[in-house]
């Protein structure tokens, strides 16, 4: 195995490696003050971001005010960052583009007001590549944002900036959103739990009201699958979709035994990647070990999903680029789009035609997934083609005709969840042969996060998975230089 170039920010501070639950649990008694906490998350935050890169903007006096005012919620006075898609008051939001305006906001987002329930302490904004669109964290002109596990790697996208500052340790728990992937992907790179919750579990994000298929959800990305489980407990208190079954706080395994559909392929037929198969397999037999009924399954009528939804994404490019000075202020200025985004907005005005079609099938996909969810509890898969690539892979100066094929072979698995709106959870499952993490998707039956959280915890309770902070404790000479 190679050596990894690591960063991380764990130490002997009053953050140590707790996760979100205990730190909560330690400022209500008293233990700790949240000013202390912002202040540990601050030093760490400046000791690791010159190196990863994962910070759009950061305003800690703002956090250090919030920090000695009282507040209420499952996670009160914990500190945390905010994506750089979403809007908080008083701060611009540049969706990942210099095409944006930097017009500060004038009122939180939606998602924004139900995120913040939670008592959480916002330090600024993560980085998210152009409008989200492409799956790393890397821009045209600027530096890209790095994996803290190895920084010549990705750390995914788009909720790469999140995903970095929590595996590296300076936040424990992160806002994300995923509209193709984009919690998955970033925690199978970084190492961590992302659950893309159920379509319209929580509240809807602006800009995902208007869309004709709506496969944007919010969440976060967390080291722990408790800290995700009490997220979705704490997000419902504040509100919840009377539609969907309740998720409640879920504190652990359950007895019940699943049927579980082994994913044998994907939706493109591109070969497997034999160290991310491998890891997909491993579960798989750890579950069948734990009683589960594992059985394979191969997906059908499915040909023509990945060219829908790309032609989806093209359209949305499109429409980004034709009215972003109506959406984002009169100082967009498109000649600024990186070159995937002008790429996908080509690809719809050569396939316009076809984006009907597309979005029609699209919207129709729920209905495979009620058909594959009467026969499994949970099916099983990779969460990306293969393993975590270098950066300048998938960067948007890439030409478009290579990143898009590229694309379809690492994005194959996320977005038929996004489409046909059921939850699916990146656990982490390994590490690759260069030193950098593996995650596998669980995905169910839409409204029924509790089957998979359940079903993380027992994986995260049989088999631990690596962190930083372990692989830190074990060979404390091999990380890079925030000892230094």
């Amino acid at each position: 195995m190679n050596k990894p170039t690591a960063i991380h920010a764990f130490g002997n501070d009053v953050l140590a490696v707790h996760d979100a639950v205990a730190l909560a649990a330690m400022a209500q008694r008293g233990d700790v003050s949240s000013l202390e906490l912002v202040e540990a998350a601050i030093a760490r935050a400046e000791k690791v971001n010159p190196a990863l890169q994962a910070i759009e903007l950061k305003d800690y006096p703002r956090a250090r005010r919030q920090a000695t005012e009282p507040s209420e919620g499952i996670f009160a006075g914990v500190p945390s960052f905010i994506k750089d898609n979403t809007n908080i008051a008083q701060w611009p939001t540049r969706h990942g583009s210099r095409a944006t305006p930097s017009t500060p906001a004038k009122k939180n987002g939606t998602f924004a007001e139900q995120f913040l329930s939670l008592g959480l302490v916002l330090l600024g904004k993560s980085r998210l590549p152009e409008f989200g669109f492409n799956c790393t964290t890397e821009f045209a002109d600027d530096p890209p944002a790095c994996n803290p596990w190895n920084t010549d790697y990705s750390c995914g996208g788009s909720s790469g900036g999140a995903a970095a500052l929590v595996a590296a340790g300076v936040v424990p728990v992160a806002h994300a959103n995923d509209g193709g992937g984009s919690i998955r992907i970033p925690a199978a790179c970084c190492g961590l739990v992302g659950l893309k919750p159920s379509r319209s579990r929580f509240v809807t994000h602006e800009m995902a009201k208007s869309l004709p298929v709506q496969i944007v959800c919010d969440g976060i990305v967390s080291r722990t699958v408790r800290d995700t489980a009490h997220f979705v407990a704490g997000a419902e208190r504040f509100w919840s979709n009377k539609r969907l079954p309740e998720v409640g706080l879920v504190e652990g395994p359950s007895n019940r035994r699943l049927r579980i559909g082994l994913l044998t392929e994907s939706v493109s037929d591109q070969q497997q990647c034999a160290q991310t198969q491998q890891a997909v397999n491993g579960i798989a037999a750890l579950l069948e070990r734990a009683g589960h009924q594992v059985s394979e399954y191969s997906p059908t009528h499915l040909d023509s999903f990945a060219e829908d939804f790309a032609n989806y994404w093209g359209f949305l490019a499109f429409m980004a680029r034709r009215l972003g000075k109506l959406e984002f202020g009169r100082q967009f200025d498109s000649s600024k789009l990186d070159n995937f985004t002008t790429g996908l907005a080509s690809l719809f005005t050569q396939r316009w035609r076809k984006t009907p079609a597309s979005i029609l099938r699209l919207s129709r996909t729920w209905k495979r997934s009620a058909t594959v969810f009467k026969e499994f509890d949970v099916v099983l898969s990779p969460v990306v083609g293969h393993v975590t690539p270098k950066l300048g892979f998938l960067g948007p100066n890439v030409p478009f005709d290579q990143l898009i094929e590229r694309l379809y072979g690492y994005a194959k698995y996320t977005p038929l969840n996004n489409a046909d709106g059921s939850p699916a959870i990146s656990i982490p499952a390994g590490l690759s042969e260069e030193g950098l993490p593996i995650g596998v998707q669980l995905a169910s039956k839409y409204g029924h996060e509790r089957t998979l959280l359940e079903l993380a915890f027992e994986i995260e309770q049989l088999a631990p998975w690596p962190t930083l902070a372990s692989v830190a404790s074990e060979s404390a000479g091999s990380l890079a230089a925030c000892e230094q």
